[in-house]
């Protein structure tokens, strides 16, 4: 049986995927880490501080059986990625493929957000992806969302996002830069492609572990 630990700062994450194992990846045993902490002190302190925690908690994932490991926060995305080296094992964060198609769409790209701390890494990973290509980044924090998500409203957070997306004019593309913004992009009117990481993300990973 090949075994997927997919890392969470949020239980939300938890059935989104497991539906997306069911219709993309079935067959893949997913083992989900949810730790809520991390995404509080990297957003205090920033996300290097949590290195060492997401090291440890990804090392033990390994030594109970896992064959690669997906980060479903893109906060803490690049510090757990950067743990593949030392855990000998696939780690992947989840908006690697979507900003891959981000880049792919066009050069003037919209990076929206709930959360500021998510816009920084982010923004840099596109840059990454685009290498020589010059890209025009906007980034919009949609900032009334996220006290509906902690607050237990995701369809509030869901309509508070898309109201944001729906306002966005002349770019080439819209990148949701958390995974629990995905649903906004069946809610908003915006005729720009709204791209969202849970999908892309997981089908990467269950390549990976293949």
């Amino acid at each position: 049986m090949n075994v997927l630990a997919l890392l969470h700062t949020s239980p939300v994450h938890v059935p989104v995927f497991e539906a997306l194992r069911d219709e993309d990846a079935p067959g893949l045993e997913l083992r989900h880490l949810v730790h809520e902490q991390l995404l509080s002190q990297a957003r205090e302190l920033g996300p290097e501080a949590v290195a060492g925690a997401v090291e440890s908690i990804l090392a033990a994932a390994v030594t109970q059986g896992a064959d690669a490991v997906l980060c479903t926060c893109s906060t803490i995305g690049a510090v757990a990625e950067a743990a593949s080296v030392s855990l000998g094992v696939p780690v992947l964060r989840v908006d690697r493929p979507m900003a891959a198609a981000a880049v792919a769409r066009g050069a003037r790209i919209a990076v929206v957000a709930t959360v500021a701390s998510t816009l920084e890494p982010t923004t840099a990973l596109i840059r990454e992806e685009a290498g020589e290509r010059p890209v025009a980044l906007r980034t919009v924090l949609a900032e009334d969302a996220w006290a509906h998500f902690e607050s237990g409203d995701p369809d509030s957070y869901v309509a508070a996002v898309a109201e944001t997306l729906d306002a966005l004019t002349d770019v080439d593309v819209i990148v949701l830069a958390q995974a629990s913004m995905a649903p906004a992009a069946a809610r908003t009117t915006t005729q720009v492609p709204v791209l969202s990481s849970p999908r892309p993300g997981l089908r990467a990973a269950a390549a990976a572990v293949r």
